[in-house]
């Protein structure tokens, strides 16, 4: 399912999430001080284009808190929300509800980026 999950996630609307998360990295690095939450940006571009197959573990100290509180507040919130929405709207059909729970997967880490780990 991982490679054919993937396949049609990115067909079908994976490309359009990836490349918000990839827009928000550019917009955060064009500071200095956004850099840090630029790439993570990136990272989670990458999760957001393929997610079928990789886990995310969530941790983090008092630095991973400070900076999520930072990102709830500017980004993250309008992040979760578009993907919140997008799985609702895939979960009202039987085939849509592995991909609704991606954007699930996706909106939780929307929320808490920092301290956490793409495996």
């Amino acid at each position: 399912m991982g490679c054919l999950g993937n396949l049609l996630w990115f067909v079908f609307g994976g490309a359009i999430s990836g490349l918000s998360w990839c827009l928000l990295g550019c917009l955060w690095c064009i500071t200095v001080i956004g850099i840090p939450i630029g790439l993570q940006c990136f990272k989670f571009a990458s999760l957001s284009f393929f997610p079928f197959g990789k886990e995310v573990d969530y941790g983090g100290g008092a630095g991973s808190f400070l900076l999520n509180i930072l990102w709830l507040v500017i980004t993250g919130l309008p992040m979760a929300i578009e993907h919140a929405l997008l799985g609702l709207g895939l979960c009202i059909t039987i085939i849509g509800i592995p991909f609704g729970l991606q954007h699930f997967k996706l909106a939780k880490l929307a929320l808490m980026p920092f301290g956490t780990v793409v495996m």
